[in-house]
């Protein structure tokens, strides 16, 4: 690691540009992109433009990389990016950004954006970053840290992260996959993809895993009546997806379903232990419709109309007694429509323009024994969601733009919101760019936060809720060195005020969610990317305290150090690499006030390509060295801290037919 250190410090690359951009820049693929020595981000301004003008700091993660670094899914992505962790519960996964990665949040302050389209559901807010989504459907990446709202209203709270999808053109033929790995799993999938003579660019994928994941000790059953602490198959998951992308002349129809089955092993909520029956299925999907058409040389409309759906099933056995299986369900159902205008008719300024609707005409929840029968909660809901927002980049002089934006969001139920974002970006030398930035956003309290009750049971609802708002100031320094090396440096200060926080009722025991908190939070984040001579990397260094500004009391599940490492040794040249991770993160708080250890994770990918064509083949052990770490529970477990897997292993293979 040491010789990698310096190797890598001698002369790195970041593909962070310097070049003009073409004005079909957002129609090109990845690979085009760094053919051209230029990185762009289209989610931090809702168009294409270079990292250097975006009004945010941001992360890209190319396919390449997903590729050389064993990536299986997002949370593999997200867990190598600087700032950001990511914990596990043995069912869902949930985002550590800045400090903050409360229980009971399912990523509801994190927006997660497919193509520009927003993901997360009506009923919880919840960006699902499992399995679910096939991960080589995937261009690249972008994360956009920091508040979001002044273009995309609710749940833009700390970061967006938009996923860009292939285009038939980067195919132009059939793609196959299949892997094993450890814990008995197995995936398969099929990705066609073509860019026809007439024009017409399509995408078409389905993939599916099964998992029966492994047996698990918790020692807080370690007893004869709870099978000696064992939870024995009770572990697997089971996911599908679909997709399916068309472009035409300046149409994009867009289509995704995937569902996601998984075991729950702990025994959360109260339920029986090392009973198989207990699971949870989460499934999404959407269909969009997007047209883009030029208005003149300086002008372009884009409107979308957009049918969305999700689905969450949850099975839970109770001994209460006699055994019990209880299930729990929600559904959401709503239609969208956005219409925006960027234009440059005025020179020197960038101008976005836009409105949004949204109606949730479905956002139910229910909750019953299933037999004998009984009802405990029936819940059924519906909202109206409208929005205008407006943004400006202006070049002041030379080498200093002001980017400003303001939306303003009006809801049935909560009335109206105004959040602005400001962003000064000054160029004093060629290759140096500070950027100051301010912003603020809010989160709406979700139907989940404000409606859930099961008579008694685990929860009760809150239907007092307020917003919660953010309030984000950052300096940014980025340095790019010839098109090799990159460096950025950040400092951030954010508050937030209303925090809405599940809370432990010590009337009766039960959660329930308050707006009872306020935060404040700083930090520093160091990051370094780079290429030399064939050997590429980043390493990135995070120092955070994020704190309950009432009574000064660390949060929980912060850590205070996150430090990341990524190296891609080329093996052979252009055929055989070796990809390497070391993940380093400071001991986090739990809810019972004592401490998990720290990790060290280390995480080796070996990668062929082509040794022949069409063929790549890869081989990964995640926990090299098998290190026993646990991440905090949340208040609907017995665990004060959840173990975590040890040393796995995925040996992957992909083949690519011409057609």
């Amino acid at each position: 690691t040491v010789c990698a250190l310096l190797l890598f410090a001698t002369g790195a690359s970041g593909h962070e540009p310097e070049n003009i951009l073409p004005d079909n820049l957002k129609n090109l693929a990845i690979e085009q992109l760094m053919e051209i020595e230029v990185a762009t981000v289209y989610g931090a301004s809702k168009y294409e433009q270079k990292v250097t003008e975006a009004p945010s700091s941001i992360t890209i993660i190319t396919s390449n990389e997903i590729k050389k670094y064993g990536h299986r899914s997002l949370v593999d992505v997200l867990k190598s990016i600087r700032g950001f962790y990511v914990t596990y519960d043995r069912n869902y996964s949930y985002i550590g950004v800045r400090g903050f990665n409360r229980p009971g949040d399912y990523n509801a302050r994190i927006l997660l954006l497919l193509d520009g389209h927003r993901v997360n559901d009506n009923i919880y807010d919840s960006a699902l970053i499992g399995a679910g989504l096939n991960i080589d459907i995937i261009d690249r990446i972008e994360v956009i840290r920091g508040p979001g709202a002044s273009l995309y209203g609710s749940s833009a709270f700390f970061a967006v992260i938009n996923i860009i999808t292939r285009k038939g053109a980067d195919l132009q033929g059939l793609e196959a996959s299949g892997e094993a790995a450890g814990f008995d799993t197995y995936k398969g999938g099929l990705i066609l993809g073509k860019k026809l003579d007439n024009g017409l660019d399509f995408i078409l994928s389905g993939a599916m895993s099964d998992s029966n994941g492994q047996d698990l000790f918790y020692r807080e059953f370690d007893g004869q009546a709870t099978d000696n602490g064992i939870a024995e198959g009770c572990d697997y998951s089971r996911t599908h997806s679909l997709f399916s992308k068309f472009f035409y002349r300046g149409f994009t129809l867009e289509a995704t379903y995937f569902s996601i089955t998984k075991g729950i092993p702990t025994a959360s909520y109260e339920t029986v232990f090392n009973d198989p029956r207990t699971q949870a299925t989460d499934e999404r999907g959407f269909v969009s419709l997007n047209y883009s058409i030029p208005l003149g040389s300086t002008s372009e409309m884009q409107a979308e109309i957009s049918y969305n759906h999700s689905h969450y099933y949850g099975k839970y056995l109770y001994d209460t007694p006699p055994l019990t299986l209880n299930e729990d369900e929600s559904w959401g159902s709503w239609w969208g429509g956005e219409l925006k205008l960027i234009s440059k008719f005025i020179q020197g300024h960038t101008v976005t323009l836009g409105s949004e609707f949204r109606d949730n005409f479905r956002q139910d929840q229910k909750n019953y024994d299933k037999s004998p029968y009984f009802l405990y909660l029936n819940d059924t809901r519906d909202s109206t969601l409208g929005a205008l927002y407006i943004q400006d980049e202006v070049a002041l002089m030379s080498n200093i733009t002001l980017n400003a934006g303001i939306r303003y969001d009006h809801y049935r139920n909560f009335g109206g919101t105004t959040n602005p974002r400001l962003a000064v970006i000054y160029n004093p030398y060629q290759q140096i760019f500070l950027k100051l930035l301010y912003g603020r956003a809010f989160r709406a309290p979700n139907v989940y936060e404000l409606y859930y009750n099961d008579s008694g049971n685990t929860m009760k609802a809150n239907p007092h809720l307020d917003p919660e708002t953010i309030t984000t100031y950052e300096i940014v320094l980025e340095y790019f060195f010839k098109n090799t090396f990159f460096i950025t440096v950040s400092g951030y200060d954010y508050k937030i005020k209303n925090l809405i926080s599940q809370q432990s009722d010590p009337a009766d025991g039960l959660l329930v969610f308050r707006n009872v908190e306020e935060i404040e939070a700083k930090g520093i984040e160091f990051a370094m990317k780079g290429k030399w001579e064939g050997l590429e990397g980043k390493i990135s260094y995070t120092r955070q305290e994020a704190e309950n500004a009432r009574t000064g009391e660390c949060l929980t599940n912060s850590p205070k150090h996150l430090a990341k490492l990524n190296l891609i040794v080329p093996l052979i040249k252009e055929k055989l690499f070796l990809g390497l991770e070391e993940q380093y993160m400071s001991k986090r708080k739990t809810l019972e006030n004592r401490y998990t250890d720290s990790l060290f994770i280390t995480n080796l990918t070996i990668l062929s390509q082509k040794l022949a064509k069409g063929l790549e083949v890869s081989g990964s052990i995640y926990n090299l060295f098998d290190e026993k770490y646990s991440d905090p529970g949340a208040g609907e477990h017995i665990q004060d801290m959840i173990e975590q897997d040890g040393v796995n292993f995925r040996f992957k293979v992909t083949y690519l037919i011409d057609i």
